[in-house]
């Protein structure tokens, strides 16, 4: 019996705050207490297109709509066998311009030989013609022979500093393609909820292409939209209280996380006909993400309601906006 009796009087509770919220948001915007503003709205969440960087062949969707998934998840293959193809010749002419550099190297140790040599050849020279032991003639080919080999040798220390050239163009060409390959696996930025699958595994999307698009549940607000006498009074990191018309019981914390530079005329979403006749301001109502973690597999964009905002920081919230969600309520 004292269950009873319990479970009676929270309905009763549950019943008496509902019908104080239902009374509150009834009234018109000059019913609200004095230091607050309120709009309509819906909850949205930034939706980010993943998408290979360069055109090819989905191999794997691992996503489905509607799945969540967390940071660094992998969502798309992309087919990578050029990839890996292309990958292999560019190993290849790496070991290639190695073996060029290599080669070069052996005969610039032969050319510094055959330098020495001619040096050597051309030094005694010119002490046998300073004794007259030689004709001039055969020491100007041993002069001759000295310039040729010095010249011999630069051209092929030159070709070992183009073999190390190629050797780094090769090596880039690898790290380009490795490169190509990890960014053929896409995975998710932030964790999210799947929105639109937009290709399937065979099919060939361009660069850029969305194979998925997530909806991103790190940024979840609600959008109003506010006349001018409002939104001027409006500070960022103001006070807000989102209620949706799914939980009317319950009030949402959330904090005003931008307001628009520029006047606008109201969207069509805005269902009263006078607030449909005046420019307004946009304004985002974000809810904390410690807030969203914690119930982060209900988050649904779409679901409407009303942001109540507190102008004035001494302005005490009305007891209808302090009834937060329990936790258990999503168990």
């Amino acid at each position: 019996m004292k269950k009873t009796t319990s479970g009676i009087l929270a309905a009763a509770a549950l019943l008496i705050v509902g019908a104080a919220l239902y009374v509150f948001f009834s009234e018109s915007r000059e019913g609200l207490p004095a230091g607050f503003v309120q709009g309509n709205g819906r909850i949205e969440a930034e939706q980010v297109e993943i998408a290979p960087t360069m055109a090819g062949r989905v191999a794997q969707v691992m996503a489905d709509e509607g799945s969540l998934v967390a940071l660094g998840d992998v969502l798309v293959q992309m087919d990578i066998d050029e990839l890996s193809a292309a990958l292999d010749r560019a190993k290849a002419e790496v070991a290639l311009a190695r073996q060029a550099k290599a080669e070069a190297e052996a005969v610039v140790i032969q050319r510094q030989s055959e330098l020495r040599r001619a040096a050597h050849e051309f030094d005694r020279g010119r002490a046998l013609l300073a004794g007259e032991n030689i004709s001039e003639s055969v020491f100007e080919e041993r002069q001759t022979a000295h310039q040729v080999a010095k010249a011999v040798l630069g051209a092929a220390e030159a070709r070992v500093a183009t073999a190390d050239s190629q050797i780094a163009a090769a090596e880039a060409e690898v790290r380009r393609i490795v490169a190509q390959i990890a960014d053929s696996t896409l995975h998710a930025p932030m964790p999210g909820r799947v929105l639109y699958r937009l290709a399937e595994p065979g099919e060939v999307v361009s660069a850029g292409g969305p194979v998925l698009t997530l909806l991103s549940l790190e940024n979840v607000y609600m959008e109003v939209f506010l006349p001018a006498r409002e939104a001027g009074l409006l500070p960022i990191g103001a006070e807000a209280r989102i209620v949706l018309d799914a939980l009317p019981d319950y009030a949402i914390p959330a904090v005003v996380s931008f307001v628009s530079p520029e006047a606008q005329f109201t969207p069509k979403q805005v269902e009263t006909m006078s607030e449909r006749e005046q420019l307004v301001f946009r304004v985002r109502v974000r809810i904390p993400e410690d807030l969203v973690e914690g119930r982060i597999e209900h988050v649904k964009t779409g679901l409407r309601g009303i942001a109540v905002i507190r102008l004035d920081r001494d302005s005490a919230w009305p007891e209808a906006l302090e009834q937060r969600i329990p936790p258990e309520l999503f168990e």
